[in-house]
């Protein structure tokens, strides 16, 4: 099997432990990030025994330099968050779409055989509901007068209850977000392009990524670490709406062994697959789980009653197709997981930057 591999952005918090993986099954690791400083507000972290490029993607001639000698690509340079995208969209654009395309151009010609990109639930809005028939709804919406108005669970177009139930690829995607819409651009990229040329090309649509090493500073980096921030500060976790919107949560660790098999699975090329844990937790239950482990249970989360342009109210996965293709079972459950992860936080310098997000959104009329 060929062992060259180019990580693009390497250095952040899923990089570091896909890198960690190759290396650990006897990949050559290449990795260019560009460093940002919202992400990285230490020290980089560049994982030792890689060859590092520090460098963006829009930078032509750079990717170039950094594809020679590569037989593989794992792409997961983006700029993330729903909230930040709603009010930088040139920045989210630019950086994830067009260094998307840039990357592809210069792969054109070269030896290289598959590609994984990082996608995201966020391209689903919505997940999947049932009514009280069973019947599937994949193309839900709420209203923003409902919203407003505190009536927080979609429901059918005549006003019957729904249910959310796990949702699967073949979902009808509906974006809601800059960020969406930039994910979903990135993965069908990857595929057109892995059609086109005849590279073996996977979009990995990744939920709610925790685990030690997550850029605390950020507060677009994942509710997880903004419970934690805000914890380790002695301040309780904000939430929007009622608390009780879900999510499904998976360990880093399992997505990095999930772009590994995604490398390695014939079957999975030209192919879009969820990861996640396969589990939904409600927001307010996640809050209360953490402070628990960070050994701070009185403090509760502050429910603020509002919502956020671009949140939905439930997704969380069907993992079926990655078992199927990949053999990729979850090996971390946030219940077990969070003891680690508090550990972590604990020894870590923490910023709460929980308020100036809030208070950024607000100015731009981006909260109800």
């Amino acid at each position: 099997m060929d062992r060259n591999v180019l990580i693009t952005g390497g250095c952040g918090f899923i990089g570091r432990y896909v890198c960690e993986e190759m290396m650990r099954y006897g990949y050559r690791v290449r990795i260019i990030d560009s460093l940002i400083e919202q992400v990285h507000q230490e020290a980089p972290v560049i994982p030792e025994g890689v060859d590092f490029i520090k460098g963006d993607l829009l930078d032509a001639d750079l990717v170039s330099r950094a594809l020679e000698g590569m037989d593989c690509v794992v792409h997961l340079a983006a700029e993330v968050g729903v909230g930040q995208s709603m009010y930088e969209i040139g920045r989210y654009v630019g950086t994830n779409d067009l260094g998307t395309a840039i990357l592809l151009e210069k792969m054109i010609g070269r030896p290289i055989g598959r590609i994984v990109v990082a996608s995201s639930m966020s391209v689903y809005g919505e997940g999947l509901y049932a009514d009280s028939q069973g019947r599937r709804f994949g193309a839900v919406r709420r209203r923003v007068k409902d919203i407003s108005e505190g009536l927080w669970n979609p429901v059918t177009p005549d006003g019957a209850v729904l249910t959310p139930c796990a949702t699967d690829e073949e979902k009808t995607v509906d974006l809601a977000s800059i960020y969406a819409l930039t994910k979903y651009c990135q993965e069908k990229q990857v595929l057109i392009f892995g059609e086109a040329y005849g590279v073996d090309a996977v979009a990995l649509r990744l939920f709610n990524v925790f685990g030690a090493g997550q850029a605390l500073a950020n507060p677009y980096t994942g509710v997880l670490a903004n419970f934690a921030a805000r914890l380790a500060n002695g301040k309780a976790p904000m939430i929007f709406e009622d608390g009780l919107q879900r999510r499904d949560f998976v360990h880093v660790r399992d997505v990095a062994r999930a772009f590994r098999l995604a490398l390695e699975s014939p079957r999975a090329s030209g192919h879009v697959i969820n990861i996640g844990s396969g589990q939904s937790y409600t927001i307010k239950d996640v809050a209360n789980l953490l402070a628990v482990a960070m050994g701070v249970p009185d403090i509760r989360p502050e429910i603020l009653h509002r919502s956020r342009s671009g949140d939905i109210r439930n997704c969380y996965a069907d993992i079926s197709k990655a078992r199927e293709l990949l053999g990729f079972e979850p090996e971390h459950r946030l219940e077990t997981a969070l003891g680690d992860f508090a550990a972590w936080v604990e020894g870590s310098t923490v910023i709460d930057q929980g308020q100036h997000m809030k208070a950024e959104l607000e100015a731009r009329g981006l909260v109800r």
